[in-house]
């Protein structure tokens, strides 16, 4: 379900103009807008992927002797705790 947003700009808006003139990339504002709210929300995706590979980053270049043995038991009662008092997320 598509919502309708007025904006309203306060200056110049030359830079807007020249994009969505007969010889800009694009045929109206909207176009223009929406454009620029999809690239910021690629961009607010890419930040969350390198984010998570900076945190998987340790556990992928760590040597094997770092790893600790885990059985389901365990991972099933830590997610249990964890349930009943989610703060903190970390112990």
């Amino acid at each position: 379900m598509a919502e309708g947003v007025n904006v309203r700009f306060a200056g110049e808006l030359q830079f807007v103009q020249q994009r969505t003139s007969a010889s800009g990339p694009y045929s109206s504002v909207s176009e223009s807008i929406r454009d620029l709210l999809r690239h910021e929300y690629e961009c607010e995706e890419q930040r969350k992927w390198q984010w998570l590979r900076q945190e998987l980053q340790a556990g992928a270049t760590a040597d094997d002797s770092e790893f600790v043995a885990l059985d389901a038991d365990s991972i099933i009662g830590e997610a249990k705790k964890r349930r009943k008092n989610p703060w903190p997320l970390r112990a």
